[in-house]
């Protein structure tokens, strides 16, 4: 296809505008790479609804979305799908038919070699994405760069110097990286003891070991990660930060690694942040119905503070980029400080705190108001300095959107108070205050019902409730993905007065809970009902006292 005609396309469905196809047509000129490879580095338009034009374009189907591959018996072998980037979907060896999708229409030249492979074949041909051709291959083919086969392989053999050799190390490392990734872990662990090296993910919010290697694989493996994260390799007394970037089954894939001095060696943690799933909807969040409405209502404010409350790891950013992505357009000026950036938003000016940078929250703050920003994001409020300037430019008539560390939205006022705001300073500018946990999903293809104890029937009025069993699909766990626990505290008038006057936390809540308020505890005996979490993860996360 001309590079013309799909950028033709995209202008007419409006996908893209003139200006993003003009950057993209010059890009092209200078490097001589696909039109559409570019749009999508350059975060235009997703691979996904790239090939969802060109497959009309060439009149080709499209590789459906989560369509079954056949894994017992692929049609082609390893070598030659990952070569020509296809991918055997249907394979019919009685009538001699193979569905095979392609991610790029350059590999049309080469269906011959396949077919006459084959042995005569009719070969129905569909288009899909670099990522999506990835994905299947793991499927079929298995994990490229298996942990398991590079340690049987080398057997972790050392040299005299008694350390892993350079070229395993780095393809363990790679190893690692891709596992982790695969497995939809949040974090990486890689923990030196004595004599071993302890390998653990965090997944769904629990950590779990994952392998115990031998301990003469860690200073080469250690090495290998702080090269690719740009960190000091001579310095191994001081703690270090550093970014990775890897490219896994066509997405991309941020780590932010930091290291830390123990006395059986340093200490790895990486944070696996994945653009293609990081930033969702809102209403994608699995937030409950009732709290999902109250911060809709919050958002058509123009102004005002709007809090996000939680411990360290409930999603507290995810949900910020998520209201961005709702409020994101041309007509506004979003600006972000962050301590780092986690996930890079194209039109967004986002700003990294860093040594390097020498600036604070607060000073970021007041570098920010002279930038004319409508919305401003700011990482975490943590002094009363930041406190003050987040107020300030609450009550010049921006949207500010924060995190704090508070347990539940109506312990963030006190919280606030601690960092010097009373309530007469919060009146009139704090527009609600949005509290989180994060819960493991209950799996729905093996949840089974089971009677309600006394105590859990006096709670939920039911007779019967879920609870987890374990199966393939949620490898045996009985859990599989996260939800939002949430509780939505929406600023009104009324409550705003009471803020205003010093009103006590109890005085705060009746007047709240009278206003659709739905503190965290019901939320969370709600989704019990539902069927979507049980007793014993939310007691787990927040606790349910009787």
């Amino acid at each position: 296809m001309r590079p013309g005609l799909l950028g033709k396309q995209l202008i007419e469905r409006k996908l893209i505008n003139e200006d993003q196809l003009r950057i993209a047509l010059h890009e092209q000129n200078k490097k001589h790479r696909p039109l559409g490879r570019i749009l999508h580095d350059f975060s235009f338009l997703s691979d996904e609804t790239i090939h969802d034009v060109l497959a009309e374009q060439h009149g080709m189907r499209r590789l459906p979305r989560e369509i079954p591959v056949d894994t017992a018996n692929p049609a082609i072998p390893e070598a030659l799908a990952r070569r020509l980037a296809c991918l055997p979907v249907r394979h019919d060896p009685v009538a001699k038919r193979l569905e095979l999708a392609i991610s790029e229409t350059q590999a049309l030249p080469h269906i011959d070699e396949i077919r006459q492979l084959l042995g005569g074949y009719q070969i129905d041909l569909l288009l899909a994405s670099p990522g999506e051709v990835a994905r299947g291959q793991e499927k079929i083919y298995g994990h490229q760069l298996s942990i398991d086969e590079i340690v049987a392989e080398l057997d972790l053999p050392t040299n005299s110097s008694g350390r892993l050799r350079e070229g395993p190390a780095i393809r363990l490392a790679d190893a690692l990286l891709n596992d982790a990734v695969r497995r939809q872990a949040s974090d990486l662990h890689l923990e030196p003891e004595a004599n071993s090296l302890r390998l653990r993910y965090r997944i769904d919010g629990l950590m779990q070991t994952i392998r115990v290697l031998p301990k003469s694989c860690w200073p080469q493996l250690c090495g290998r990660i702080k090269v690719l994260a740009g960190m000091n390799i001579a310095e191994s007394r001081a703690p270090q930060d550093g970014r990775i970037g890897i490219r896994v089954n066509g997405r991309e894939i941020d780590l932010r690694v930091a290291s830390q001095p123990t006395v059986n060696g340093e200490n790895i943690v990486l944070r696996i942040l994945d653009r293609h799933k990081g930033i969702v909807p809102l209403e994608k969040l699995g937030m409950p119905s009732p709290a999902l409405a109250s911060l809709l209502q919050i958002l058509e404010r123009p102004d005002g503070l709007l809090l996000v409350c939680g411990p360290t790891g409930s999603g507290k950013t995810t949900t910020l980029y998520s209201v961005i992505k709702r409020l994101d357009s041309d007509a506004v000026n979003i600006m972000t400080l962050e301590d780092p950036v986690e996930y890079p938003l194209p039109g967004i000016r986002q700003t990294s705190l860093s040594d390097s940078l020498k600036m604070d929250f607060a000073g970021g703050i007041r570098s920010m108001l002279r930038q004319d920003p409508d919305i401003m994001l700011i990482g975490e409020i943590r002094d009363p300095e930041t406190a003050q300037m987040g107020i300030r430019a609450a009550l010049t008539g921006h949207r500010v959107l924060a995190t704090l560390h508070a347990g539940d939205a109506l312990s963030a006022l006190n919280r606030l108070n601690e960092l010097g705001l009373d309530g007469l300073r919060l009146q009139g500018c704090l527009s609600g205050i949005v509290a989180q946990r994060l819960i493991r999903r209950l799996c729905p293809n093996c949840r089974q019902l089971r009677e309600c104890n006394a105590r859990e029937r006096a709670l939920l009025h039911q007779e019967q409730t879920y609870e987890a069993k374990g199966c393939h699909e949620c490898g045996g766990k009985g859990y599989r993905g996260r939800l939002a626990l949430s509780e939505v505290l929406r600023i009104t008038p009324a409550l705003d007065d009471l803020i205003g006057t010093g009103a006590t936390l109890p005085q705060v809540r009746v007047q709240a809970l009278g206003e659709a308020y739905l503190p965290m505890h019901l939320a969370a005996l709600a989704m019990i009902r539902q069927g979507l979490s049980t007793f014993a993860e939310i007691g787990r996360v927040i606790g349910l006292a009787e």
